[in-house]
């Protein structure tokens, strides 16, 4: 791993030109060097329209931090019934540009703007296995109702 990683306006393009091609509408950029690194760094980009299922870091529990460097994102946080206890909007000219996290709680994002860039800071290391806990009350990633869903998330 590189010794100084740049985040700069090529690396931004590059994927932000991922995310508009890829099927799942959102693509990543990982500073960290493999799953075991800590903490984890991301460059991750929102394309509106994608939908990250509900979800929590509780076990084992990590706080995570998402900094919107461009675009805007609708962050949500939920209580354990699945109601929506905060939509805050972030990005460039919002009252909040990001966001820290306390492990457990139930959040999703959405893009508000065709591509939103997001700069994301978790505890490693990542095992696909624990590292996300789906909420129980909302859509899988793929399923059909996932559209209906966060169009219902946005008020659309």
């Amino acid at each position: 791993m590189d010794r100084v990683q740049l985040l700069t306006d090529s690396l931004i393009e590059s994927v932000k030109t991922k995310a508009r091609t890829s099927p799942r509408l959102r693509a990543n950029h990982n500073f960290h060097a493999g799953p075991d690194d800590n903490p984890h760094r991301f460059l991750n980009v929102l394309t509106y329209g994608t939908y990250v299922a509900p979800h929590r870091h509780k076990d084992p529990p990590k706080a995570e931090s998402f900094i919107v460097l461009e675009g805007k994102i609708a962050f949500f946080i939920f209580d354990d019934a699945g109601n929506v206890e905060q939509r805050i909007t972030l990005g460039p000219g919002e009252p909040a540009r990001g966001i820290d996290l306390a492990p457990g709680l139930w959040h999703t994002l959405a893009a508000l703007s065709p591509q939103a860039v997001c700069y994301e800071v978790k505890p490693g290391p990542w095992d696909p296995a624990t590292d996300k806990e789906f909420a129980p009350w909302a859509p899988q990633e793929g399923d059909a109702l996932a559209s209906a869903y966060l169009r219902k998330l946005l008020g659309e």
